[in-house]
């Protein structure tokens, strides 16, 4: 330990929506703490009642109170998007109860928003409470698991009766998840937001097109159905202005352009799937290709699951991690994101990884360029050089259109080249 005081206080809160194995690290967090010597208090719902100055539902956490959670979905203390950096007088707030509960020491559970939430705070009290974050993330094993058994299902049902499904993953930030979904059920075609590099507003045109190049293609062998497997951070790829431009009116239909403390469109007020359903039949009609889709979102029932043996494992060295971290010499001098490599504990200081442009920490991104990838693509049926540039293949998905082999080139021979 440093010269400093030793720890013997400390607050622990949950910020953002709600994600996999949280209570695996409130769990493992109280533990090591009150072994240690140190006193913990929870705050119930993040950041929500701190910015008001609300003591009332701060609580204190015994070892019989979390020895249990670790393997429960969902959070015992709650989550809320309040967002304690969007003004001083909230800031000042929490800081201020912090101080009068004689608070050594900070955990936060959070995505990206609640990393720089709690880096403000550090800094904001000078180091003078140590302060830890634990990263959270839907990428994970926990909602991997059951998202591939439903979409399994799904894919059964399609194959039952002919028809396809469109189906919209969880991912705000990286398409991890929709990829590894749709990768381990064996989904027809995966999209994600990284395929299209840096490009803004990708038009929406061209997401339904590849849907409709894949099940073009799945006809030409005989296949009248599949499954499609969408990450939800397209939203934010396509952008407002294009989904306006798209959808016109109508976009009203499938729900608000709202956003949350953080500037963050609210993704789950948005029915992106029943929307590329829709858009989608408007470009198939003028091809003459009649199918049944359903669309499906992936997401809410993902989020509190039970943890599996894995992310409860994961989930209880994070929590210790970041207690020990606490009580490391290294914490008088910085406030870090807690992580782990080769099963050895790695804090990250915020001023490594929280960027100063974005005021979130650069999401981890799926490497487009890897042999994984690679393999994630070669078993999807995607529209490709050879399907054009070979008179037979051009000829047998021609076939399965109203379309000229001149027209379809016209059409969907910018594909191949992306």
């Amino acid at each position: 330990m440093s010269d400093r005081a030793p720890v013997r206080r400390l607050a622990m809160l949950v910020g953002g929506g709600p994600a996999p194995g949280l209570n695996g690290v409130i769990s493992s967090a109280t533990i090591e703490a009150i072994n240690n010597g140190i006193e913990v208090l929870g705050c119930q719902d993040g950041f929500k009642w701190l910015v008001k100055g609300e003591t009332g539902r701060i609580r204190k956490l015994t070892i019989a109170d979390t020895s249990f959670v670790y393997l429960k979905g969902g959070s015992i203390l709650g989550t809320s998007r309040t967002n304690p950096a969007k003004n001083p007088e909230d800031m000042a707030r929490v800081v201020d109860i912090l101080r009068r509960l004689e608070i050594d020491a900070l955990v936060t559970i959070g995505g990206d928003d609640t990393a720089f939430s709690c880096s403000q705070v550090y800094q904001h009290c000078n180091g003078s409470i140590r302060v830890a974050h634990v990263p959270k993330t839907i990428d994970n094993d926990i909602p991997r698991h059951y998202g591939v058994q439903i979409v399994r299902n799904l894919a059964e049902d399609a194959r039952t009766t002919s028809r396809w499904y469109i189906i919209v993953s969880m991912g705000r930030a990286a398409g991890h998840l929709a990829l590894g979904i749709g990768k381990a059920s064996g989904a027809h075609l995966t999209i994600i937001p990284e395929e299209f590099g840096l490009r803004d507003n990708v038009p929406l045109d061209e997401i339904c097109d590849l849907i409709i190049g894949s099940i073009i293609k799945r006809r030409s062998i005989g296949k009248f159905y599949g499954v499609a497997v969408l990450a939800e951070g397209l939203i934010e790829k396509i952008g407002e202005k294009e989904l306006l431009r798209a959808m016109g009116a109508n976009l009203g239909r499938y729900g608000s352009m709202e956003r949350d403390e953080h500037g963050h469109l609210r993704l789950g007020e948005i029915e992106f799937s029943r929307m590329v359903r829709d858009y989608l039949k408007q470009r198939l009609e003028p091809l003459g290709i009649e199918l049944t889709m359903i669309d499906k979102d992936l997401g809410y029932e993902l989020r509190c699951a039970d943890p599996i043996p894995f992310d409860a494992e994961y989930t209880r060295d994070l929590g210790y991690g970041a207690v020990r971290f606490l009580r490391s010499d290294a914490s008088a001098l910085y406030g870090a994101v807690i992580s782990f490599s080769g099963g050895r504990m790695k804090p990250i200081p915020f001023a490594d990884i929280i960027n100063p442009h974005t005021k979130r920490m650069d999401p981890r991104l799926v490497d487009v360029g890897s042999e994984s990838y690679a393999s994630a693509r070669s078993y999807m049926f995607r529209l490709e050089e050879a399907d054009f540039s070979e008179p037979s293949k051009l000829a047998t998905l021609v076939a399965c259109t109203n379309l000229t082999p001149e027209q379809f080139q016209s059409r969907f021979g910018y594909l191949a080249k992306k």
